[in-house]
């Protein structure tokens, strides 16, 4: 650990490293973990969060803090850093994990295959060994409705064959494979694979949001910036998709209803055995134009947009049957889209403005 990340964890827990029947949070500074780590708080959990800030803000470390009122460890380091792992399982009661870590852009992934098998694949395999060699056998994994490849037919359920159209893709389903082999093969892994969709929106504090690093590769976060005349206009990347409109349409999901629902797939864990795939949505598409008009009627103004091309490993349509998270996890999506665009602008105007 480096100075920095130890005088932060120092910081964010009053002096002391040492806590006892803790959940590790890796990528807990990013945009779906910070949520999910105020939620743990906010019920009473102690949290240890492990992030190297290759896609988040320090800042987002006071935020957190405040929303919850409640002080958390914090160790900045890489999760593919094997030593580093030990030290937080040596240091730490873990009883469970949500794995947050790993790198999410399908056009990315395309670009930088390898970057996203070594983070993705090889960071939660470092992780695995590290969890059964500690006796930590409980995981909340953030795993992708990528791995349902270009679905046949919608809405999506659990058992629709798998496949990938894109690195990122195929980096999720591997680590699927991965822990449904490690559970048929050892007796005690209580692991939900959580599928989810589109994770927009922001905590309605304006506090926490999505601020991606350089240019936004997901569509809300790109779209808040062009309302805030951060950026020139919208490319709408196809227009001839068997859609109603043309546009790729997907399934939008707020983000505080993703992290509560990381809490729900938590505290199900002790009634679950093996891997348990999860779908995490709101069982409703929208276009990329819904999208955009919905965002318009917040502002209360015209968002510039133009069409471009399709981009590599893009889908036409993509949304959940969220049937299976009811049932196990007692879970739904209760917020809906003008929430999360409200939410989103808020964020926009508040905690992504002043530099978070």
């Amino acid at each position: 650990m480096n100075m920095v990340g130890l005088f932060i964890e120092l910081l964010m827990t009053g002096g002391t490293v040492k806590t006892s029947n803790s959940i590790l949070v890796t990528g807990g500074a990013g945009f779906i973990g910070s949520h999910t780590v105020v939620e743990l708080l906010a019920v009473g959990h102690q949290v240890v969060v492990m992030d190297n800030f290759i896609n988040a803000n320090p800042s987002v470390l006071e935020r957190m803090r405040n929303l919850a009122a409640r002080a958390f460890t914090f160790v900045e380091d890489d999760v593919c850093d094997r030593t580093s792992l030990r030290k937080v399982f040596q240091q730490h009661d873990i009883e469970a994990v949500i794995h947050f870590a790993g790198l999410k852009a399908v056009g990315e992934s395309t670009r930088v295959p390898l970057d996203y098998y070594r983070n993705n694949f090889c960071g939660t395999l470092g992780l695995l060994e590290t969890m059964k060699e500690f006796g930590c056998r409980d995981l909340v994994f953030s795993s992708s409705a990528t791995v349902y490849g270009d679905p046949a037919e919608v809405p999506i359920r659990e058992e629709f064959p798998l496949s990938a159209t894109n690195p990122y893709g195929r980096s999720k389903l591997m680590v699927e494979d991965l822990c449904r082999d490690l559970a048929a093969s050892e007796p005690g892994w209580r692991i939900a694979l959580l599928r989810y969709f589109n994770p927009v929106g922001a905590h309605p504090s304006g506090l926490l949001g999505e601020e991606p690093q350089g240019i936004p590769n997901n569509l809300m976060p790109y779209l808040l910036q062009v309302a805030a005349g951060r950026r020139p206009f919208v490319e709408v990347f196809g227009q001839d998709y068997p859609t109603p409109d043309g546009t790729g349409v997907r399934d939008y999901l707020h983000v505080v209803d993703l992290a509560k629902g990381h809490l729900s797939a938590l505290n199900a864990l002790p009634g679950l055995q093996g891997a348990v795939p999860i779908n995490l949505g709101t069982g409703r598409g929208y276009s990329v134009l819904d999208m955009i008009q919905a965002l318009e009627r917040t502002i209360g103004r015209s968002i510039p947009w133009r069409f471009g091309a399709r981009r590599p490993g893009d889908i036409a349509q993509c949304y959940a049957d969220p049937t299976r998270a009811q049932e196990l996890l007692g879970w739904r999506a209760v917020l809906d889209l003008d929430c999360m665009c409200r939410d989103g602008w808020g964020w926009q105007q508040r905690g992504a403005a002043s530099g978070a």
